[in-house]
């Protein structure tokens, strides 16, 4: 889908705004310093900076400059030096050189404006060379505009969706399963083999029964169309997946406690009674429950934590970097998210085995069966459902475990702005989940880390309508008003359709090259024969990957590190004095940046007292010693070390952690070129027309030249315009310049030495 944007003159040098339908110019202020990197030089680009009411945005007077890099990985809605209204977290002010919060109506200006940003971008601006009037106009419009509370009819979405009419637009359900028609979940049913004992109803369509529900969903079979409505929608089981051996997984909320009403107490148990002896009995056998609600992670446990993870990376300037180097281990210990995330993996697994081993269906209990629910019975299909770990099964899945299912997302990104708590990240949380899985696993999955890195981007740009509601119903009411006010419904965009974000060479950044695809049998091959390598889209490179070890082969597929031991140490300075009175974690253990951050001696932080019980730890040990079947069920690593630290999400921003020329960016470059050549030569065996091959068709250009590559690719790049070197002069010497990484390419991975 094209955006189409009007443009307005904002400098005398001709640089441009440019907004989007519906989007108005709110106040601006001229003769702005954006620092390009904050440290002691104070460097920076001269601009304007202007406010709207959908982005804070920095138009530099030198940013056609940035515009000629070929490899620049762009969002076509949002532009690097453009924030998202919603994506702001926290406003700072500078005066006297003091640091302070800013809020409410302010008595005096400061002289630095500080954006800490959701998706971790801190940007600096100067406002000291600015006009006192500009300088009040717009901080105080980014201040109203950024926290004030709002009304859901006034966001941005629904401004662009009535200006955007009339632009042509692309299918917005690019194959995604929505699970908006009753005919969507009939599909699903058929699909997972699950319509025997399950049906699809349509008893909440208009949602009569309840707005929390979607308008339709899917129950066990013997359950009376009446018993669906009463208590409004609570202590329904509603069916999430079936499994292959028949068993399933289901959800329910609680019933609503009122203990000083006894006769609805007894007639709540009555109606439980029946509820649970009707999926009791055959054919649904037993039926495990778990209380997610008691026995789990609380939404406060889940805040907390991430509140102070987040800290470890709105980094400031390169001192509070360095400074906080020798704590990096604490930090990261007392924030708890790494723990929290084994948790939800180990609470998925647990659920898993219940389903596969034990043959037992499960049913997820929940206060409202939109939160925690939701986390653990998508973990728990993205290991069990192969078709999920497509893009368009995960889209799907997306819709219908979290979309439909009526996650609450404008109360828990608090889009509205309506309390002063900070966000509850339970959709980030599954996030990072599925990346612990797609970076121990990669050839299992059909996307990359890139994919769900802009995903979580997308939670704070409100042109999709997909994360700005809490139900299916609050949306649908909201378009049922927009239809009596206008001719005709408003088009509110879906995420999915990933064309109104990025290119199509873009987009090719978010398919993995080297996923595996389910092979076609051959006449004389049986059935049921297990998958062990990976063939890649080509389908023809289980020879290439046997000429490696399995266990070094996934290795490096995972961390992008574990090459031979002449890999280059181009991540940070080596800061190796012995006088250095200092032993901190980025300057005494740069060899391994990756390794170590990732988790190599997070295991002495995590505690591991919460042990997997015998039946599980048997099934969890026998399954990760067998091969790995990219196709069947895919349990992660929850051991300490192996829950690492989402790199490429949280560290992109910062300067001082990149590895230039290395990491997972150069490791799969590597790989493609590798293949590529094996390609070739296949080509001239089987005589066949060059070009012919299904793989290197689809790996993305971007990835070409190791060197030229950081290892947060795409997100940072070894920029080619002039800047200040993020490393110290002497480890900067000793690197050599750009030439000199592209010289030494070759030395990164030598066949030879395998």
């Amino acid at each position: 889908m094209e955006i189409h944007t009007n443009e307005k003159e904002v400098t005398e040098k001709e640089v441009t705004l440019h907004l989007l339908p519906g989007e108005q110019l709110l106040c601006e202020a001229s003769t702005v310093l954006k620092y390009v990197q904050e440290d002691s030089c104070q460097r920076g680009i001269y601009g304007k900076l202007v406010c709207t009411d959908f982005k804070i945005a920095f138009l530099g007077d030198d940013d056609s400059a940035l515009d000629n890099d070929e490899t620049q990985f762009k969002n076509k809605v949002i532009g690097e030096n453009d924030i998202t209204l919603h994506c702001v977290d926290q406003i700072y002010g500078v005066f006297d050189e003091k640091k302070k919060t800013l809020f409410g109506q302010l008595k005096k200006y400061p002289e630095k404006l500080i954006i800490h940003c959701k998706d971790l971008r801190v940007f600096h601006f100067c406002l000291r060379y600015t006009k006192e009037e500009e300088v009040k106009r717009i901080v105080s419009g980014i201040i109203h505009h950024t926290q004030a509370p709002k009304l859901l009819k006034r966001l941005f979405l629904f401004s662009y969706a009535a200006a955007a009419q009339n632009h042509a637009a692309t299918d917005p359900r690019n194959h995604t399963v929505m699970f908006d028609t009753l005919k969507d979940w009939c599909w699903e049913l058929e699909r997972t083999k699950g319509s025997v004992k399950y049906k699809a109803v349509s008893v909440n369509e208009g949602y009569k029964v309840c707005e929390r529900l979607p308008a339709y969903f899917v129950v066990p079979t013997p359950l009376p169309e009446e018993d669906l409505s009463r208590f409004q929608g609570h202590g329904i089981p509603l069916w999430c997946w079936s499994c292959h051996n028949g068993c399933a997984l289901l959800k329910m909320s609680a019933l609503p406690k009122k203990e000083q009403d006894d006769g609805l107490s007894q007639m709540q148990k009555s109606f439980l009674d029946g509820i649970y002896k009707t999926i009791h009995r055959p054919p649904y056998e037993i039926v495990k429950t778990e209380d997610l609600s008691s026995n789990f992670l609380s939404l406060q446990d889940i805040q907390t934590a991430y509140s102070k993870f987040k800290q470890l990376f709105l980094i400031d300037n390169s001192t509070e970097f360095w400074d906080t180097d020798i704590k990096w281990f604490s930090l990261l210990e007392s924030s708890s998210w790494l723990d929290i995330i084994r948790r939800c993996l180990k609470k998925a697994i647990e659920i898993t085995e219940c389903l596969e081993a034990q043959n037992v269906n499960v049913l997820l209990l929940e206060e409202n069966a939109s939160d925690l629910c939701c986390l653990v019975s998508s973990l728990v299909q993205v290991m069990m459902d192969p078709h999920c770990r497509t893009r368009i099964g995960f889209q799907s899945l997306v819709q219908k475990e979290w979309i439909m299912g009526g996650h609450s997302f404008l109360d828990r990104c608090n889009h509205l702005r309506q309390s002063d708590k900070e966000e509850v990240p339970v959709f980030l949380l599954f996030l990072d989940c599925v990346w612990q899985l797609v970076h121990q696993h990669p050839p299992a999955f059909d996307f990359t880390e890139t994919y769900l890195t802009v995903l979580s981007d997308s939670l704070y740009i409100p042109i999709f309508s997909t994360f700005f509601f809490n139900s299916p119903h609050q949306k649908d009411n909201v378009g049922r008003e927009s239809q009596d006010t206008q001719s005709k419904p408003l088009n509110l965009l879906t995420v999915w359709d990933w064309s109104v974000q990025f290119e199509p060479k873009a987009q090719m950044l978010l398919k993995n090259p080297l996923y595996v695809e389910k092979p076609k049998l051959d006449k004389g091959q049986r059935k049921g024969m297990r998958f062990k390598g990976p063939q890649g889209r080509g389908g023809r490179f289980s020879s290439w990957f046997s000429l490696f070890p399995a266990s070094w082969t996934r290795t490096a597929l995972s961390s992008g590190t574990a090459w031979p031991e002449h890999q280059r140490q181009l991540s940070l300075p080596l800061t190796q004095s012995k006088s250095s009175p200092k032993r901190g974690f980025f300057r005494e253990e740069t060899d391994h940046l990756i390794k170590n951050l990732l988790g190599k001696r997070i295991s002495k932080l995590i505690n591991s007292s919460d042990e997997l019980h015998d039946n599980l730890r048997e099934f969890y040990d026998s399954w990760h010693s067998k091969p790995t079947d990219y196709h069947g069920l895919l349990l992660p690593h929850i051991e300490g070390p192996e829950i690492k630290v989402w790199a490429q999400r949280y560290l992109r921003w910062i300067p001082e952690a990149q590895i230039l020329g290395g990491g997972r960016a150069a490791t799969v470059s590597k790989l493609l070129e590798m293949m590529e050549e094996v390609e070739r030569l296949q080509e001239k065996i089987d005589a066949r027309p060059h070009g012919q091959g299904a793989l290197l068709a689809e790996a993305p250009l971007l990835l070409r030249g190791s060197a030229r590559l950081s290892a947060l690719f795409p997100f940072a790049l070894l920029q080619r315009h002039p800047s200040k070197p993020v490393l110290p002069t002497s480890g900067w010497k000793a690197l050599g310049d750009e030439e000199d990484l592209a010289k030494r390419e070759d030395e990164f991975v030598d066949l030879g030495d395998v």
